[in-house]
Formats: C-alpha cells, structure tokens, sequence
C-alpha cells in the first residue's frame, strides 16, 4: 500500500530547504517587525488591561502606552479625538496651565515678600517712610499757598479801586487776579491728589500686612521653606 506524501515532501532536499528557509524568514520578519512597533497596553473603561501588536480599539478615548522589547513605555498614545473635542480639551488644558502659572507666580511673590519685609518692624519703617515723603510734598505745597494767598490780597486790594465796575481794571491786574485763582484751583486739586495718595500708600501698606501676618506664621513658614527646597 502506498502513502501519499505531502506534496513538499515529494520535492527535492533542496527545494525543500529552500522553502524552509523562506518560511523562517517570513516568521523572523514578522516578529522582528512585531517588536519594531512594540506592543499596546491600556485598561479599558470596563478596567480590563488589554495587551495588543497594534493600537487598541477599545481605548481609542483613552491614553495608550506603547512599551519596548524589554517592556519599558517608548511612548504614551493620546486618545483619538475629533477637532471639537481636541479644542476642548485644549481650551482645558490651557486654563489648568495658567491656573498653574498663576499660582506660581503667586508663591514667588510671596517669596518675594518675605525677603523685603522678614518682620514688622521693617514693613512699618517703610510704611512712614513712604508717608513722610508725602507729608515732605504736602508742607512744601502748604507754604507755597501760604505765598498765593497773600498775593491774592494784595491783588484784591488794588482791585477795590474797580469793585463799582471790574472790567474797567487795568488788562494786567486783571490778568493777575486771573492767574492767581487758577493757581488756587491746582494749588487744591494738587493736595487733594496727595491726599488720595496717602490713602493709597496706607491700603497698600495694610493689604501687604494682611498677607504677610500670614506668611509669618509658622504653619506658612515651614511650608514656603519646603517648597523653597523642592
């Protein structure tokens, strides 16, 4: 009785061979190329962890990681989105960074802060010295009214000669008085601005001391030393 071989083994040994070798070859390719791309991993909404040659279907609204031969991640995949939604998670992802940025810059001014005034004492030596430089300004402009106002008498002694009719005055007596009541005007408005800048200086001066009462404490201190650390 005669059994029928295999149509590749009724070939020549040479044949034989030859299609060995190009069917390992095939095999060697396609694993060598299998571990070009690495393999994918990711936990799917339903938590399973799924393990794939190729990205994963059921985690394309997830991230993916790609991992070497030796396992190690060679790049995380983000997940698929349409225009719209990578918009919004950008949109998002924009304001978490500039919340972040402001909360840093915060704590550096914060830092900043402590530096300038370590304590008290030297917040309050600056406060008044920032006042006394205004209160220098204001009695400089209180003796230059001082001055205006006894010019304004005098102009309005020689102006008596005219109380029946003003306008016949002289054009540069009447051009004096003038002057000097316009000079009145700034004279006030000018106090006045130095007034509104003390306010200024001491709503500064107490938001600064507000702030700082807390930095001071030590629950503060120790944390604004560690974040100094890391």
């Amino acid at each position: 009785m005669n059994i029928a071989r295999p149509p590749i083994l009724s070939w020549p040994r040479a044949a034989r061979w030859n299609a060995c070798a190009m069917v390992m070859g095939a095999v060697l390719w396609a694993m060598a190329s299998a571990q070009a791309q690495g393999i994918y991993t990711c936990i799917d909404g339903k938590g399973r962890r799924i393990t794939s040659d190729r990205p994963i279907v059921e985690c394309l609204d997830r991230e993916q990681q790609q991992l070497g031969k030796t396992g190690i991640v060679r790049q995380v995949v983000p997940p698929s989105y349409t225009a719209d939604e990578r918009a919004r998670i950008e949109d998002k992802r924009r304001a978490e960074n500039e919340i972040k940025a402001r909360a840093a810059e915060e704590k550096r001014r914060e830092r900043a802060l402590l530096i300038r005034y370590p304590n008290q004492g030297v917040h309050d030596k600056e406060r008044a010295e920032a006042l006394a430089q205004i209160d220098e300004v204001i009695a400089a402009v209180n003796k230059r009214e001082v001055a205006l106002k006894q010019q304004r008498k005098e102009v309005d002694v020689e102006m008596e000669f005219y109380q029946a009719d003003p306008s016949k005055a002289p054009f540069w007596l009447r051009r004096k008085l003038e002057d000097s009541e316009k000079q009145m005007v700034v004279q006030k408005r000018f106090l006045e601005e130095q007034a509104q800048e003390k306010q200024r200086i001491n709503q500064r001066f107490d938001e600064e001391l507000a702030k700082l009462r807390q930095l001071w404490s030590p629950t503060s201190a120790a944390s604004n030393a560690g974040t100094t650390k890391r």
